[in-house]
């Protein structure tokens, strides 16, 4: 009878020698995820839908950019207190704020606001 050998054959060659490189690497530095995500969380900006901005015009009120900075800060303090979609009072108008979009929903004026019936929302600030 006939012996068979079988051979174990590596399917990838392996490669010992040793390369030695001369030339200088120059890095610079590139922001990572965690640099980009960093940024992205730090920055604390409403946006103003445009169905809110149509009724901040129709209505006439004016917000300084005083009072947005105000109520931007306490809708990201309502949003890390797990507040989805805060109703703001503000002295001149009433504010449906979209905390996890950071997004103005709607806008009317505070003597409008009083008549009205708010469904949907999950806490109130009041400025």
């Amino acid at each position: 009878m006939h012996r068979i050998h079988i051979q174990h054959v590596p399917l990838q060659p392996t490669y010992h020698a040793k390369q030695k490189l001369n030339t200088k690497v120059t890095t610079t530095k590139t922001n990572t995820f965690q640099d980009h995500l960093q940024m992205a969380t730090n920055t604390q900006e409403l946006k103003i839908s445009k169905h809110a901005n149509d009724r901040l015009a129709e209505r006439n009120i004016q917000i300084t950019q005083e009072e947005w900075q105000v109520v931007t800060d306490k809708v990201f303090e309502a949003r890390s207190k797990g507040v989805n979609q805060p109703l703001v009072l503000m002295d001149q108008a009433a504010l449906i704020v979209s905390a996890k979009n950071a997004t103005v929903i709607t806008a009317m004026e505070r003597t409008e606001a009083k008549n009205q019936l708010f469904t949907n929302i999950d806490g109130t600030i009041v400025l």
